[in-house]
């Protein structure tokens, strides 16, 4: 039936987790992915004996109460197999001090810390206070921004008393907290948090949301955590699309929507899809789940197609997001240092911060005895896209020599270390996720874009849904999942259902 019909556009993990709730709860659901492959910047490609993560190396929200915990139990799917990162992260600094650790153990990062940045310790209680605040809030799947009663109803009920007292922050940055705290002197401390917060916001301190940022900050520790997944990112993918396909949704993969239109008579929506072949298909659907950046649906949705003039000029004027560089490489484990910890940010003076994974020994990413090691950093998107093809060549060919070199510094390598190397720009993510431009991340998490501020995902068009890494709360496969959630719970409100998601305590 038309009325209970739901097309979902996008295969990432936004996408999949949307389109598989929906289809536990019966209805008729159909996922459009133009990939070949789901998982979109969680996605994985192999070359050889290799497996390589397309973008995200690690994982939150898989500890019991976090949000994939959560979704997999009510899907009924198996909690994939993981191992908790202790250090989360390991932060150099570049200036000849010794690398920060993220320890899991709360009492070891809070010794980690004190050493690294004495006299810090009332930012970090700060930080540690709008934490735990937000994760009481978060927990009871609020949603924001609100755009009705309804959604305004479930924020309320989502309001502990630690958030009024931290919501008087909501406008404030990291380094607002930092001037509050008396911290803002500390330069070592400064470039700590504007390394963690670009490879997790894509800004840095003084543009961050303090509420955002303080949470980020701690997600390594207990009892929450950052995990390393056993085979790849894809297995996250892999068990949404089985918990999808068995409860009777319809996957078209290697398929393009081209076309879609609000048909205001009948108050359904017309879904041009080209397949493979370049076939024309056309569905029509009550509802559209958009899982894909939403800069995308100015291409999508023709001017006269149902979205205002007014929601079109907002959409135009987001911020501009962040391109992506990967440096993917494989070599021998033993040209690694004894206990080379998994992940590793380093400081550029060049780049700015340098984002390293290193495969574990037995994950099933590169045979026993070898290694893969992806290593990525944030450009603008406007430094790649408007190269010719003879000048984007040199530029790639330059700039994937000046990476490498600062990784074989780093760890004392040579050219003949590598078994394997490749480099991906703005434009490979474009080809491989159809993002426009090939960004990447969603929005960056400024004060003016975050929570009750931002992109709603319920657009003025009614039944055109928005989910994913613009949409609260953020970036990551656990912020994606989030807001997944979000938007079929109130989807569902709409046709007069509810979704209650249990919590773990």
């Amino acid at each position: 039936m038309v009325e209970e019909s739901i097309i979902v556009v996008g295969g990432g993990i936004a996408g999949l987790t949307s389109a598989a709730l929906l289809a536990k709860e019966g209805y008729q659901v159909t996922l459009v992915e133009a990939h070949t492959q789901l998982g979109g910047c969680a996605g994985t490609f192999q070359r050889g004996p290799y497996t390589f993560d397309v973008g995200a190396t690690q994982v939150a929200g898989l500890e019991i109460g976090g949000i994939h915990h959560r979704l997999f139990n009510y899907l009924d799917i198996p909690i994939p197999n993981a191992k908790i990162l202790n250090p989360g992260c390991c932060v150099v600094l570049g200036d000849g001090t010794r690398p920060i650790n993220l320890w899991h153990d709360p009492f070891l990062w809070e010794n980690e810390r004190q050493k690294q940045f004495p006299g810090s310790e009332i930012f970090w209680s700060l930080c540690s206070y709008i934490h735990k605040s937000n994760w009481s809030f978060v927990e009871r799947d609020p949603i924001l921004p609100f755009r009705n009663f309804w959604d305004l109803s479930q924020l309320i009920r989502a309001i502990r008393p630690s958030n009024l007292l931290t919501g008087v922050l909501s406008k404030l940055t990291i380094a607002d907290l930092l001037v509050m705290t008396g911290c803002q002197r500390d330069r070592r401390l400064r470039r700590f948090l504007d390394l963690q917060l670009k490879l997790y916001s894509q800004e840095p301190a003084n543009r961050t949301s303090a509420l955002y940022g303080a949470t980020v900050l701690q997600m390594a520790q207990s009892p929450r955590g950052l995990w390393h997944l056993h085979g790849s990112m894809q297995i996250l993918s892999d068990l949404l699309k089985n918990s999808f396909l068995r409860d009777g949704g319809k996957l078209l993969i290697g398929h393009r929507v081209t076309n879609i239109v609000n048909e205001k008579k009948s108050n359904t929506f017309n879904v041009d899809i080209v397949d493979r072949k370049k076939n024309l298909i056309s569905m029509n659907a009550s509802d559209v789940v958009f899982s894909l950046p939403p800069q995308s649906l100015l291409d999508l949705i023709p001017v006269n197609g149902g979205l205002s003039t007014t929601y079109r000029n907002s959409i135009s004027k987001l911020p501009k997001p962040s391109g992506a560089l990967v440096f993917y490489g494989a070599l021998g484990r033993a040209e690694l240092p004894v206990d080379c910890p998994g992940h590793i940010q380093l400081f550029d003076k060049q780049f700015g911060s340098l984002f390293i994974s290193i495969s574990m020994e037995n994950d099933q990413r590169a045979p026993v005895g070898m290694a893969t090691l992806i290593a990525s950093i944030f450009v603008d998107i406007d430094q790649w896209s408007n190269l010719d093809s003879q000048s984007y060549s040199i530029k790639k060919d330059i700039v994937a020599k000046q990476i490498t070199t600062i990784i074989n510094n780093h760890f004392r390598l040579t050219e003949n270390s590598w078994s394997h190397q490749e480099f991906s720009t703005p434009r490979s993510f474009e080809r491989w996720t159809g993002r426009p431009r090939g960004i990447v991340g969603g929005l960056g998490q400024h004060p003016s874009q975050f929570g009750p501020f931002g992109l709603s995902s319920r657009t003025p068009l009614h039944g055109l849904w928005l989910c994913g890494d613009s949409i609260y709360p953020g970036e990551g496969t656990a912020g994606v999942s989030q807001s997944a959630l979000m938007v079929v719970r109130q989807l569902m409100k709409n046709k007069g259902r509810h979704l209650r998601i249990p919590i773990f305590n």
